[in-house]
């Protein structure tokens, strides 16, 4: 709207068409007609509103100016309601919309876990190679079977002009090739073969085991990729409750700037406490910042290994608060039948001792076995003439005893042991490691346990510090100092607290890896 007039159905209008419109029911009409209906005097042009009741000098203009007026603010009405309606409407659709984009994901350790198996390359690529290994291990023992095979052949020669007695039956034209059995040969045959050695029965062997050991990496990558979610899942809680402390502590360092200001009104203290006061407030506030960041690279470190997207907003659990530890034998019992890394060094111990048979097979002789069944003939048939038959079969075996290759199967031999020997020592050295990984992840566990409550202690212990010295300075008996050193050892007593549980938990996810119940 402007000037007295509005865009209406598309087209401009003055209100005088609209009060024509909304108020009597009639068709719109411009101004000229509008004036020329009540018998007014008009050049024919588009006029506003203003010109036209200027010129009406009918008794009944204060009526119909009342009517313009009442009409113009009912239709002003409608349409605010109208737009508000819609307002309303597009506003609602965007809340709904930023709530169900903004809503955080809730994220439990075994749903974090979940994710981070879909999303790990790692843990795909051990994944991938246990799937590939077994399917090795799979055509290894399928190459022991026999093999069958439909083979089909027509061969063509051309005659000589002369006739041998090569045929089935009498005389018949003879090839060009002495090495063509006739002119026309069809071939239509089952064939089956069998390879007997003992290098095949070794190499079955060797994938059966190189199965076992990538199906044991592949375990090993999970717990490798569980404890770096435990670490990271409890480090994200770790940092959000640093951050409330720091945003406490903080918010502690302001009031006591504001109650050494005020003393300070009341000349009660010097101004070196409010110096001190206002140091300590500025040092937190740097602190709350820091934790905050942390906090967010926490959060963006654990999504990276569980959406596609980083910056997904999702909440996690806090630590739990059972503090139960299992027995030392209990322990000891599921880790030693239970354990990735010995698995993998066994297999990989017996595919190298597997190796050492295979390389040693070379000195033996294979055994090959043929049978054929079907036709050989000069006919596509099963029968030739003079009702020859032509379907048979054959039988046939070879044995080949090597004799001679330039000591090549015995540095294949030297190679197999060599790795046999490394694969011994690899074992060990994995045997060792459990041990000693039970005895300091035990130990760890155990210790932080117990620092439990002494964190416990230690938090009540300086809360209440800091309350008796913020009573002895309101009664002018401790220094700032002594008020700032005592919120220093709180924020500390509850930032070690924090750190504690975390160090507890992770300790507690790393004995539950080592025995497989994580």
């Amino acid at each position: 709207m402007r000037n007295g007039h509005c865009t209406h159905n598309g087209r401009f209008v003055s209100w005088c068409e609209l009060y024509e419109r909304h108020c009597l029911g009639t068709p719109p009409l411009d101004a000229s007609e509008w004036l020329c209906r009540y018998g007014l005097p008009h050049s024919g042009r588009f006029i506003a509103y203003e010109d036209d009741f200027s010129r009406l000098t009918m008794p009944f203009k204060p009526r119909l100016r009342f009517e313009k007026y009442r009409c113009i603010m009912e239709f002003r009405a409608k349409v605010s309601s109208g737009i508000g309606t819609v307002l309303i409407a597009l506003s609602s659709i965007s809340v709904a919309q930023q709530v169900q984009v903004t809503t955080p994901r809730h994220l439990t350790l075994p749903d974090a876990i979940q994710l981070a198996k879909a999303n790990e390359p790692t843990f795909a690529t051990a994944l991938a190679t246990q799937q590939s290994a077994k399917i090795d291990a799979y055509l290894a023992k399928a190459a022991l079977l026999p093999s069958a095979t439909y083979h089909n052949q027509m061969l063509y020669t051309q005659p000589n002009g002369q006739t041998n007695q090569g045929g089935q039956v009498g005389a018949q034209a003879s090839p060009i090739f002495i090495a063509n059995n006739a002119v026309h040969e069809y071939v239509s045959q089952a064939v089956v073969d069998e390879k007997v050695g003992w290098k095949g029965i070794a190499d079955a062997q060797v994938a059966s085991a190189n199965s076992a050991r990538a199906a044991a990496e592949l375990e090993v990558a999970r717990r490798g990729l569980v404890a770096t979610v435990v670490s990271l899942y409890y480090a994200v809680s770790s940092s959000a409750a640093k951050a409330r402390v720091q945003t406490e502590a903080f918010a502690e360092a302001k009031d006591f700037t504001t109650t050494t200001q005020q003393r300070e009104a009341a000349r009660e203290v010097a101004h070196a406490d409010v110096v001190k006061a206002q140091l300590q407030m500025q040092q937190k506030q740097r602190d709350l910042s820091d934790a905050k960041v942390a906090e967010q690279k926490a959060t963006l470190e654990l999504a990276v290994l569980m959406f596609p997207d980083p910056r997904t907003p999702y909440t996690t659990d806090p630590p739990p608060v059972s503090r139960n530890l299992p027995t030392k034998e209990e322990v000891d019992q599921a880790a030693s039948t239970n354990n990735p890394e010995i698995r993998s060094a066994l297999a990989g111990l017996r595919a190298a001792n597997a190796g050492v048979t295979s390389a040693r097979a070379a000195y033996l002789p294979d055994l090959g076995l043929n049978f054929t069944y079907g036709i050989d003939a000069p006919q596509f048939a099963k029968r030739g003439p003079d009702d020859v038959r032509n379907l048979g079969y054959s039988i046939s075996g070879t044995i080949d005893i090597p004799v001679w290759d330039w000591f090549s199967t015995q540095k294949r031999v030297k190679q197999s042991e060599i790795q046999r020997d490394a694969a011994k020592v690899t074992l060990t050295a994995a045997q060792r490691r459990l041990i000693a990984t039970l005895e300091e992840s035990y130990t760890e566990a155990a210790a932080a346990r117990d620092q439990l409550d002494l964190l416990d202690q230690s938090v009540v212990t300086a809360e209440e510090s800091l309350r008796l010295t913020k009573l002895r300075y309101s009664a002018g008996e401790s220094s700032a100092l002594e008020v700032v050193d005592a919120q220093n050892s709180f924020l500390a007593a509850r930032t070690a607290q924090a750190d504690g549980v975390v160090r507890y938990e992770a300790a507690l996810a790393s004995l539950q890896i080592l025995t497989g119940t994580l």
